[in-house]
């Protein structure tokens, strides 16, 4: 599973929510454009 496949799986199920995802973008664990196609938001 990669960290793409992970943090979406973890929104998903509702164990992180938007201020997580922007901690990973931050971390380099996954994209702003994966941001995007997991939240349906701009980063």
């Amino acid at each position: 599973m990669t960290d793409f496949e992970r943090v979406k799986f973890y929104y998903e199920k509702g164990w992180a929510q938007i201020p997580d995802l922007r901690q990973y973008v931050a971390f380099n664990k996954i994209t702003p454009e994966q941001f995007g196609i997991i939240t349906g938001q701009d980063y």
